[in-house]
């Protein structure tokens, strides 16, 4: 039975792996390979503003029609005729932590350089978020509905003012002012903090016609379906649209599932957010508690798609101005900022099906790396920790195997004697088993326990920003990137084949080979698997050989070295 426990523990393993690939095939936008999803039932388009790079689209809201926005002043009448129209500029503004493009087009956020953090594909350039070019579109955008009122199509004015945050400054503040629409104007403020990621947008809703106007107002962003430039095609996280409420919490939706009209989400809350996830950042319009708000996604040209909330501003009476308090996240997914924001925004770094075990493993990385101050020397010793946790678990499992290894030698003995005789083999087997008081299964159920807290290990590392340009030590500059020389995944595969070498090998042929092949196969991905990563398997290994060799000698089996008999 020894060699039907091994073949167990590989197919625990291939099936883990097996998992792996489903999440990564559903990232990528796929369908799952060996365990597909019903299909979504279609649900109704919904409905809200969008824009293209060239040109704007308008969609009825509350069974209102709403006309496109215009690109000249309207006149309203008994007032004075209006000025000649703003010229569209760009405004570009610099903090501690932002490089800013704004367009005066709609006041929008076009450009959002991020200084603390370089570009993974060249690392003399800073990582830029949101961007408007020919390679890429991804930016925030802000509108009123409900009438002919300035959207984000309306070209603004931009009131004069500092564009650098100083040294001694804690803020800075960026005015728009639209010209007159349908007797309103828009005044959008844009307002970003020292050091923080999260921007205060202000819009005030100025009535300066004779009658009262309702207007709503619509914050989305929207962006292209591309990957991020730089992510590796080998392994992927999750790019795309997400919204969270109360009611149901975190839901992420392919762009395929937009285009094919099956994004079934929370149309309507007085909580949450709506958000664009990538692989370490995230951007989110967020709104405050209380306040009522219509959710949409939607495709928008051929590669847009866009996200985004629609809320009431109210009645606005006549020369009277009314204000929505909004804010604009777009930054690195540090979940400890990121739970201080919103309720839920730290699930925009996705653990998917194990979140239950990866934010408390997070937690404890992160104190672990107050302690150490280093990154790669914190994943060592929390799986330090993880295998002290495991220990009389991993005793057993171990133990198993060594009384399993020293009754093998009667095992093979038998299987030879009686190979001819299969159900007698069999019967014979079951008797050395009682005789000697071992459980072949014994080594199985302590391992699978462990299964679920390392993949969810796996994911916390594969998502951690904290790891992106984090050095360990010597050649290895970046936990989140391959290693460079190869060595780390070069001492894993050495680690797993001396794992092997370490076990008992099985009576059949066929199975034996398949032990030293397994580890040869799964061992390819770990060259393409960040450090931080290898990291951690090897830790893990390292920890294992040792605690199997010492539980062995302690049983009387001393630890031998069986090399593989390819025959």
């Amino acid at each position: 039975m020894n060699d039907i426990r091994r073949t167990i523990l590989w197919v625990i393993f291939g099936f883990s792996m097996v998992l792996l690939w489903d999440k990564w095939q559903l990232h990528n936008g796929n369908k799952a390979t060996f365990f597909p999803s019903a299909p979504a039932v279609t649900a109704p388009a919904a409905t809200g503003p969008a824009s293209s790079a060239t040109g704007a689209a308008s969609v009825p809201v509350a069974n209102a029609p709403v006309a496109a926005a215009p690109q000249g002043v309207s006149s309203v009448p008994g007032q004075p005729a209006p000025a000649a129209p703003a010229v569209r500029e760009r405004v570009e503004v610099t903090t501690d932590v932002y490089r800013l493009t704004f367009d005066s087009e709609g006041g929008s956020l076009t450009h959002a350089e991020l200084l603390k953090h370089v570009d993974m594909a060249d690392k003399t350039r800073n990582f830029v978020l949101f961007d408007e070019s020919a390679a890429r579109v991804y930016v925030a955008q802000t509108g009123l509905i409900g009438g002919d009122f300035p959207t984000h199509k309306t070209v603004m004015t931009a009131v004069p003012g500092p564009r650098e945050l100083k040294d001694g400054q804690d803020e800075l503040s960026i005015r728009f002012e639209s010209p007159v629409q349908g007797g309103v104007k828009l005044v959008k403020t844009w307002t970003i903090k020292r050091g923080a990621y999260d921007i205060a947008v202000k819009h005030e809703v100025v009535n300066t016609g004779n009658a009262a106007v309702t207007p709503q107002l619509y914050l989305q962003l929207v962006r292209d379906g591309n990957k991020p430039p730089g992510e590796s095609s080998f392994y992927s996280t999750f790019t795309g649209p997400a919204v969270y409420t109360d009611a149901k919490k975190y839901q992420k939706v392919e762009f395929k599932k937009i285009e094919e009209g099956k994004a079934e989400i929370e149309k309507t809350a007085t909580n949450g957010y709506v958000a664009m996830v990538q692989h370490y950042f995230a951007s989110a319009w967020l709104l405050g508690d209380g306040i009522q708000r219509d959710l949409f996604m939607r495709k928008v040209d051929a590669n847009l798609y866009s996200v985004g909330m629609i809320t009431p501003v109210g009645e606005v009476a006549p020369g009277a101005s009314k204000s929505v308090q909004a804010q604009l996240f777009a930054g690195p997914q540090v979940e400890t900022s990121l739970e201080k924001l919103a309720p839920g925004l730290e699930l925009v770094k996705d653990y998917g099906w194990l979140t239950i075990l990866s934010k408390p493993l997070y937690w404890l990385l992160d104190q672990l790396h107050k302690l150490l101050g280093n990154w790669g020397w914190s994943i060592v010793a929390l799986v330090l920790l993880l295998k002290i946790a495991f220990y009389w678990l991993n005793a057993k499992a171990y133990a198993s195997m060594a009384k399993m290894k020293a009754i093998n030698p009667k095992i093979t003995e038998m299987r030879e004697r009686l190979k001819d005789k299969p159900q007698q083999m069999q019967q014979e087997m079951m008797r050395i088993y009682r005789e000697e008081k071992v459980n072949p299964m014994g080594g199985c159920f302590p391992i699978m326990i462990q299964i679920p807290v390392f993949i969810a290990l796996y994911w916390v590392l594969l998502s951690s920003v904290e790891m992106r340009n984090a050095p360990w030590i010597g050649w290895i500059r970046d936990l989140s990137a391959p290693d460079p020389f190869f060595i780390l995944p070069l001492l894993m595969t050495a680690s797993s084949l001396l794992q092997t070498a370490l076990n008992p090998a099985p009576p059949d042929p066929m199975q034996a080979k398949m032990m030293w092949f397994m580890p040869l196969i799964f061992s390819v991905m770990f060259f393409f698997f960040p450090a931080g990563l290898v990291l951690y398997w090897l830790t893990n290994n390292i920890l294992s050989i040792a605690q199997q060799w010492i539980i062995n000698t302690r049983m009387g089996v001393p630890p031998q070295f069986n090399l593989p008999k390819f025959k």
